[in-house]
């Protein structure tokens, strides 16, 4: 795989909280420059970024990090993340449903936020980090289930990133035309060709490009 088809399939990440607008223009030209699947950033910067790259796939996340939230404000979030004009949504579980073994309450959220997307897509982050390996399976399902578009290992903020054996994990379990998104830790150029050759379709980190452009 080529290094642009590697960016072509990278979230171009941006969600520290420290995120000002002179960082997060930067992280926009770059997307565009050297065609990223889209821009992944905070939720207040999004109707900005459609103002000022009205063309740009712009993912957002809901619930994030801990995902602890209730449906419902994870629902207005989405909504409002889809008045001001993004693309693609990633939501986080509520890990404390899985820990209680409420699995389908945790299909029910992914749901409801597939309806409120529609077309759009819907990423849900599972923060593998912090679930066992019965967990992440009975989370394949639910994300099966909910008719979410991809499965994600995790927001980047937990105790661990992506790891390769849960790729290969989320294949054996994910249902037909659900994709992978590999996101926390992926700071090399190894990585990247690693995490794609698995079968990730999309790669959400913030050093692709810096790692990538110079060798275009």
């Amino acid at each position: 795989m080529t290094n642009q088809e590697i960016l072509n399939r990278c979230d171009h990440t941006l969600l520290k909280a420290t995120a000002t607008w002179e960082q997060i223009r930067e992280l926009c030209d770059d997307a565009v420059k050297y065609r990223t699947a889209s821009v992944c950033v905070p939720p207040c910067y999004i109707k900005r970024i459609r103002e000022a790259y009205p063309s740009l796939n712009i993912c957002t996340v809901v619930g994030f990090p801990l995902g602890y939230c209730v449906k419902g404000a994870k629902a207005l979030e989405t909504k409002q993340a889809i008045e001001d004009g993004v693309n693609e949504v990633d939501m986080v579980i509520n890990i404390t449903d899985v820990k209680n073994g409420d699995y389908d309450k945790v299909t029910d959220e992914i749901r409801t936020l597939k309806e409120i997307c529609g077309n759009r897509i819907l990423k849900v982050i599972i923060e593998t980090c912090y679930l066992t390996e019965e967990e992440k399976i009975a989370m394949c399902k639910c994300v099966t289930d909910g008719g979410a578009d991809y499965i994600k290992t995790s927001t980047g903020f937990g105790t661990a990133g992506a790891d390769l054996k849960d790729i290969e994990l989320f294949k054996k379990h994910i249902g037909e035309g659900v994709k992978i998104k590999a996101a926390g830790g992926i700071r090399t150029i190894e990585d990247l060709h690693a995490f794609a050759s698995a079968g990730c379709d999309r790669i959400g980190t913030s050093s692709a490009v810096s790692l990538l452009k110079d060798a275009l």
